[in-house]
């Protein structure tokens, strides 16, 4: 089972481990020919700006579209949110190209800087649902984006309260929901669109895997059309490799 990883710049090491830890090989990818030998792919953190000009230096967006347009499960992190959102706000001069798919308005430092990054608990009972352990997770947010605004068909899996005044000085960028001001309180910070997953934070520097064992199921939900009988065993193979492996402490960041 091999995932592919966007390896142009940022935390794709951290996944690659994450991955490995789990007993899944994650390969790195630089080039468009090299999609073709993978069928998931995560978008890791780093600086969305310099992700977005190597990207196009290597001609990667066309390739990376297909891929998300084909159903193909993909997930960003942190800057890879960025990259997959319909539309952002809060960019530098010039703004960047995005490969698109996830139906959300993303602010892109939301946030601040390096120097306010911080970690927080987050409430993920579908995460606990699905993939067990508590109902929280410790969550690492560096120079992180958030959401301001999700279609209905996306699901939000966690969110994270803010000041309501720092969401008013937004609204000439997003339009306000009148009858749900309590939404005013809160961004979003980890979604699902069908074969789309994002985070703003980073769970590659925790060694709670349960966001990549959750992303790794989505894999297998595309493919159960193929072989039920295949995912069904692949389900099993991955469950296997967990055992004894689950732990939810913060080896990096405590």
């Amino acid at each position: 089972m091999a995932v592919g990883v966007l390896a142009l710049q940022g935390s794709f090491n951290e996944h690659i481990a994450a991955l490995r830890r789990i007993g899944v090989e994650g390969l790195e990818i630089r080039k468009p020919e090299q999609l073709s030998g993978v069928d998931a792919l995560i978008i890791p953190g780093g600086e969305s700006t310099t992700m977005a000009k190597l990207a196009n230096y290597h001609n990667l967006f066309p390739a990376l579209r297909e891929f998300v347009n084909a159903g193909k499960p993909v997930w960003g992190t942190c800057a890879g949110l960025i990259f997959l959102a319909n539309k952002a706000i809060g960019q530098k001069s010039g703004g960047q190209e995005f490969i698109g798919g996830l139906d959300c308005t993303v602010h892109r430092n939301f946030f601040g800087s390096q120097l306010q990054s911080f970690e927080a608990n987050l409430a993920v009972p579908k995460l606990a649902q699905n993939e067990g352990g508590p109902d929280t997770f410790r969550a690492v947010f560096i120079r992180a984006p958030a959401v301001l605004e999700a279609g209905p068909d996306v699901e939000v899996l966690a969110d994270y309260p803010v000041p309501s005044d720092k969401l008013s000085s937004l609204t000439p960028a997003v339009e306000r929901k009148e009858e749900n001001p309590a939404a005013d309180a809160k961004v979003i910070v980890a979604l699902r669109q069908g074969n789309i997953l994002a985070t703003a934070f980073h769970p590659e520097l925790t060694s709670d895997a349960r966001w990549h064992t959750f992303f790794l199921k989505m894999r297998k939900e595309g493919s159960h059309e193929k072989s039920s009988k295949n995912t069904s065993t692949s389900e099993l193979d991955l469950e296997n490799n967990l055992q004894g492996k689950r732990s939810y402490d913060l080896p990096i960041f405590e």
